[in-house]
This record gives C-alpha cells, structure tokens and sequence, in this order.
C-alpha cells in the first residue's frame, strides 16, 4: 500500500511540470499575439494587425465595431495615435482557460497628436479564441482618460 502510494505521488508530482508549461506556453503565445497586434499599429501595418484579428471580432471603441466596422473606421486612426504617442505599460495579467484567453492591461499615453497635447491612463481588455491557426484576437474593449493630477489618491 505504500509503496503504491509513493508511486503515485511521484507520477502525480511528474504531471505537474508538464501542465506549468503548458499554461505558460499558452500565456506565451498569446501575450505575443497582444504585443503583435500592438506593434502592427504601432508600426502602420494594418494588414498585420487585422490578421490577428477574429473575423466575428468586437471591439468597444467608443462604441460596439466589427472587423469591417473597425477596418474602415477607427484602425487608421489607432495606428496614427499608436505612431505618435509613447505607450508605457503599467501593469498586464495574461490568463487562460482552454481555449479562452484574457489580457488585461493598463498603460499609460503620453505625446502630442497634431496639436493636442496627450497624458493620459488607459485600460485595454482583449479576450483571444484558440483557433486552427493560433490565438486570434476575438474581443478588445480600450478605454482612458486624462491623467488625474498626483496627490488626490486617484479621485477627481
């Protein structure tokens, strides 16, 4: 009885690693799908950026976009922030269950756009499918606002 116990606590303790990995391969791959879709609009490649797109992909920008909504709306203008504006991350969680992922993220944008003088804090929310072709981007939500001035413990 023992002995049988031990055995299966080794075989159990050897399952464990191979699970850790398999989860951070996952968060691997796909915090490398977030930070492609970011540096495609970064960089202005918006043919990049929509391949790592979901085709039924929803994005709240100021309102509820499809791919097509997105694509001909909103996307020149991100890539044209994203050129113009330095993003810092603040802090970024990647989690995933099956074949759901979620990446939260807050930054923060500072920079000008034309004229207008940009400092601001923004949260970003994207939940990726698992599909034959990798992690797609099936969701983001980005939201921000102006950075509020220190010493008011955050409350306006």
């Amino acid at each position: 009885m023992r002995r049988r116990a031990l055995l299966l606590g080794v075989l159990s303790a050897m399952t464990i690693p191979v699970a850790i990995s398999a989860q951070t391969k996952d968060e691997s791959d796909v915090r490398m799908v977030v930070a492609a879709f970011g540096k495609a609009l970064a960089s202005g490649d918006s043919t990049a950026a929509i391949a790592l797109l979901h085709p039924e992909v929803a994005i709240f920008e100021g309102g509820w976009e499809t791919l097509e909504d997105y694509r001909r709306g909103h996307l020149r203008a991100d890539m044209r922030a994203l050129q113009a504006l330095k993003q810092e991350t603040l802090r970024d969680v990647i989690k995933v269950s099956g074949d759901l992922a979620l990446s939260t993220r807050e930054y923060s944008s500072t920079g000008t756009i034309g004229e207008r003088k940009v400092d601001s804090v923004g949260v970003e929310t994207m939940v990726l499918l698992r599909t034959g072709e990798g992690w797609k981007i099936r969701h983001i939500h980005w939201s921000s606002r102006a950075r509020r001035p220190a010493g008011n413990g955050g409350h306006p």
